[in-house]
């Protein structure tokens, strides 16, 4: 079955800030209507699960604007022109967590939101972090939160200390799935 597709008749630029852009297409949809777009340009964004060598997950509590309250997150920022992914990645875990990586793994690439914005999100898993001085970072208000593994379902289920940061989420979910044993009937119906 073929993939119904929009054409773009049109673009234009409806409003430029310091690193978004609002891009507004006319389109033709395939039933030969024409219609109007709007989506936000984004460069890029990285995310990081950070776990410690004794296992403990950092979290970071941060005020968002856009919503009105602080939320749990895991480290994100968006990627400066021409940095390799890897490298926004250990930028902003030391910004946001004071904290370096063992290693850094690449684990899922996703779009935030592709109904109105191009944002692609990388997502690392930074394993064996540890401490290192704090290095200087915006005017952000961020605060450090130490999670145990084990406690980690429960900030998916307790409203109190909900997770609803969608790349907090995915990462979550992440690293259940992977510390969950796999029964040999699954894989048995992976490979069949």
């Amino acid at each position: 079955m073929g993939e119904a597709r929009e054409t773009v008749i049109g673009r234009r630029e409806g409003w430029r800030g310091s690193f978004l852009r609002v891009r507004v297409d006319e389109v033709r949809l395939p039933s030969g209507r024409e219609s109007v777009r709007e989506y936000v340009d984004h460069p890029g964004a990285v995310a990081v699960l950070p776990v410690t060598a004794d296992g403990e997950i950092l979290l970071i509590r941060q005020y968002r604007a856009a919503i009105g309250r602080t939320i749990l997150e895991i480290p994100a920022g968006t990627r400066e022109a021409g940095e390799d992914p890897a490298e926004t990645a250990r930028r902003e875990l030391a910004e946001e967590t004071a904290h370096a990586p063992g290693t850094l793994t690449e684990i899922a690439r996703f779009y935030s939101s592709p109904g109105y914005t191009n944002e692609q999100v990388i997502l690392y898993a930074a394993e064996g972090c540890q401490p290192i001085e704090r290095v200087a970072a915006d005017e952000e208000t961020i605060s450090l939160v130490r999670v145990p593994m084990a406690d980690l379902p429960r900030l998916l289920t307790d409203p109190n200390h909900l997770i609803e940061d969608a790349q907090a989420l995915v990462a979550a979910l992440w690293l259940m799935n992977r510390s969950v044993p796999r029964a040999e009937g699954a894989d048995r119906a992976k490979r069949g």
